[in-house]
């Protein structure tokens, strides 16, 4: 006969089990985010030339392979689709398809950039995609379609992984959890951004990609490992009393398209919408071109160029965390979402200053870590008090694929900004100048800090409880 004691108890109860389950889901997301970023400080050896070992790109052919992480995802509604099968079809199912896709993606990537000659050149016709009768780089064209697809994936990845935490940690911890999440990810990000480039000295540009391609296997593994502890989770709901069954472990089941509709007409989710879609214009971008910037404005060493915007992402894994935690026990959410992107567009106008001291960019960057940690680590934990848990799936799907888009028009933009802006010197030295870029940049900040205003009024009115405290309150209505 079964323990009373033990059917009372669910899985999510015990924090060895929900700290264990963030661990594995945020791995595999950790490894996505290396992914992401790895070819970032790589850019000025893809852009060299071939004969110097480079790939002999252009800015704008990096921004075109940045900015098809959202190519599948915007214009073929895969970030949405994938939503719906996540509410459908659960975190197991979804986590799995987008692990694969991942490492998919990256595959292709690794053979384009390992096997296609630079010089190679394919005919594209298709105007409704932007691309007019045109001989394009081969190599950067299937670089593209490689980045994504495994961009579908990397964001499925981050829907499936923001629900799974909310399934094993709503009552709990969820602010620090989702901290935590967002701090491995930055950790990710930071290690693509300081050993990429070394990762090529005496060996080849594709490398990284290499590593990257098997450190996305180990994140597959251990979404694996997660998958059976979920298994037995649901098993732990079913064998609870009713009375301590938790309603949202099981809520997902129940979803309907018809619920759709009931996130377009919830005015704090455009808000949630509205300030990603801004911040991260502002942000990620930013994070694709920064490298170049410390060389070109700020004088620093290749070598050593990747390792001062590093400082962002490295910044983000203590401090993340940390306002997750002020968040669970204080609350304010709404108030340090104005902080963040105050310092955020603060920090792009002084980087458009004439000022060119490497330490002034150093300073910069540590200020811009605080942003980068402070908005992510309250934002995601936010939009579960608008959002119920049965909706969250193509809630975040759909702030996700607005995200999408204007990070891929954004990163375009940026990279043909660039190749206007720059200069070439008699001596051969190729010079930017990114005081254009970093106006845009900051454009995007000043429009998260209105919307974040208006967030906050917003709250005050409809009563989310993002002024509250994670621990006596962890959903609200829409």
């Amino acid at each position: 006969m079964m323990n009373p004691a033990w059917i009372k108890t669910k899985l999510n109860d015990s924090p060895v089990a929900r700290w264990t389950v963030l661990f594995l889901v945020a791995y595999a997301m950790m490894m996505g985010y290396y992914v992401t970023y790895q070819m970032s400080p790589l850019e000025h050896l893809l852009e060299s030339p071939v004969a110097e070992g480079g790939l002999g790109w252009s800015s704008t052919d990096y921004g075109f392979v940045s900015s098809a992480y959202g190519f599948i995802n915007v214009f073929l509604f895969m970030l949405f689709i994938g939503g719906v099968i996540l509410d459908k079809m659960g975190v197991r199912f979804t986590g799995i398809l987008a692990c694969s896709l991942m490492v998919l993606g990256v595959s292709i990537l690794y053979y384009a950039i390992e096997y296609v000659p630079p010089t190679r050149l394919t005919v594209v016709d298709c105007p409704f995609l932007g691309f007019h009768h045109h001989a394009y780089k081969t190599q950067v064209l299937l670089s593209a379609l490689g980045f994504s697809i495994f961009g579908v994936g990397d964001e499925m990845c981050g829907i499936t992984t923001s629900k799974a935490m909310v399934k094993w940690f709503t009552g709990h911890e969820l602010a620090l959890a989702m901290g935590i999440q967002v701090a491995m990810a930055r950790l990710g990000t930071g290690a693509a951004m300081t050993f990429s480039v070394s990762m090529t000295f005496g060996h080849r540009l594709s490398t990284p990609i290499l590593v990257g391609t098997a450190l996305l296997i180990t994140g597959l593994l251990a979404y694996l490992v997660y998958c059976i502890m979920d298994v037995k989770l649901d098993k732990s709901v079913a064998h609870a009393p009713k009375k301590d069954t938790a309603k949202d472990a099981t809520e997902e089941e129940r979803f309907r398209l018809s619920d759709i509709l009931l996130t377009l007409k919830s005015a704090g989710f455009w808000h949630i919408t509205a300030i990603s879609l801004l911040y991260y214009s502002a942000m990620s971008p930013f994070l694709n071109f920064a490298t170049k910037l410390m060389i070109s404005k700020y004088g620093i060493d290749e070598a050593y160029a990747g390792a001062i915007p590093a400082i962002i992402p490295f910044g983000s894994i203590l401090l993340t965390p940390l306002f997750g935690t002020v968040y669970d026990r204080i609350g304010r959410g709404a108030t340090l979402i104005i902080v963040g992107t105050s310092m955020l567009t603060t920090v792009h106008l002084m980087l458009s200053l004439p000022v060119y001291s490497g330490a002034f960019a150093v300073m910069l960057m540590i200020i811009l870590g605080v942003a980068f940690s402070l908005v992510p680590g309250v934002m995601w934990p936010s939009v579960p008090k608008i959002i119920p848990l049965k909706r969250l799936g193509n809630a975040y799907s759909i702030i996700f694929f607005i995200q999408n888009i204007g990070l891929m028009v954004v990163r375009f933009i940026i990279g043909k900004v660039l190749d206007v802006d720059s200069h070439t010197l008699s001596d051969g030295r190729k010079i930017i100048d990114f005081t254009h870029a970093q106006w845009i940049f900051a454009a995007f900040g000043l429009g998260a800090v209105l919307f974040s205003i208006s967030l906050k009024w917003l709250d005050a009115r409809k009563n989310y409880g993002l002024e509250r405290s994670n621990i006596r309150q962890t959903t609200a209505k829409s």
